[in-house]
């Protein structure tokens, strides 16, 4: 089931009734069955959110992002108690030894490195070395294939002048949100499946509370450059974050991946595959995480 991604954008008062998601604005009001929510983003900071509501939304592993004052997600609220066998999972996770993570770091990165490939192709950059850089990446990525990669594809994708900064200039602030996106929804996979998203196997800052997020998101960024270009290309003389843009963004999550067997799913459906097997690698059940097809 595809589950329903609400922004709220404007002053509102939201409580919880019967499993309703009541939400009041100053002219209407209008209720969504928690059950089909899987992401909540509060905008505006004049809406005022209740308790139970909060409670009820984390019972049905809804991801709650909530925005700073410049309208870009800042925070989230997860369920931390989503899986039967959560401490059995914590338990591997945390006891995960150093090979082992190396080893899942060097699957993310080559195939995050070949995603940027084809993006590249897509946008008619034949000729490139990511094929080469994604071969030789190593365990841990010790030699930095992924820094590599980076340089070369931005300059390729968005020309020379551009510089991927976090709050540099037009189109950052749109790969920001687009990126913010995109890592709630991994961190809902990946709480989803009893995982800490605390604990990364690549990404370590002590104040992260997402590193995992941040590592698995990873393969996935391409997703979020290819729709920035078509943003670029519909709206070429907006350079803020309108409401439009952000639902455009926003919309990332339903767009269609691709499994080997030839199926397609969602994002965020098949997020949940990804995360899955994340956690079998953890449980030495796997020794491969299932990463999509971005384009069949």
């Amino acid at each position: 089931m595809i589950k329903r991604t609400v922004l709220i954008s404007k002053k509102a008062k939201i409580n919880v009734s019967l499993k309703q998601l009541r939400i009041r604005f100053e002219d209407r009001e209008i209720s969504i069955p928690i059950e089909d929510l899987g992401f909540l983003v509060l905008e505006d900071h004049q809406i005022h959110i209740s308790l139970p509501a909060l409670v009820e939304l984390n019972r049905q592993n809804t991801a709650v992002i909530v925005c700073d004052e410049y309208h870009m997600p800042s925070s989230m609220f997860l369920n931390l108690d989503s899986h039967h066998l959560q401490q059995q999972i914590f338990h591997a996770q945390i006891q995960a030894s150093e090979p082992l993570k190396k080893n899942l770091w060097k699957q993310t990165v080559k195939k995050k490195i070949l995603n940027q490939a084809t993006l590249l192709e897509k946008q008619g950059v034949s000729q490139h070395p990511l094929y080469e850089f994604a071969r030789k990446v190593t365990s841990g990525d010790t030699t930095n294939r992924e820094g590599a990669a980076a340089r070369f594809y931005w300059k390729n994708l968005m020309g020379k002048p551009f510089m991927r900064e976090r709050f540099g200039e037009y189109p950052n602030a749109f790969l920001n949100y687009g990126y913010a996106i995109l890592r709630a929804a991994v961190a809902r996979a990946l709480a989803g499946s009893g995982l800490l998203n605390t604990l990364g196997i690549h990404h370590r800052n002590q104040y992260n509370s997402f590193a995992l997020a941040d590592d698995i998101m990873e393969p996935f960024r391409p997703l979020v450059d290819e729709r920035v270009l078509m943003i670029m290309e519909k709206y070429p003389n907006e350079k803020e974050l309108t409401k439009e843009i952000k639902k455009e963004l926003l919309s990332i999550l339903t767009r269609t991946v691709y499994r080997p067997n030839g199926e397609k799913s969602p994002l965020m459906v098949d997020l949940t595959r990804t995360a899955a097997s994340l956690q079998q690698c953890f449980t030495g059940q796997k020794k491969k995480i299932y990463y999509p097809d971005l384009w069949n």
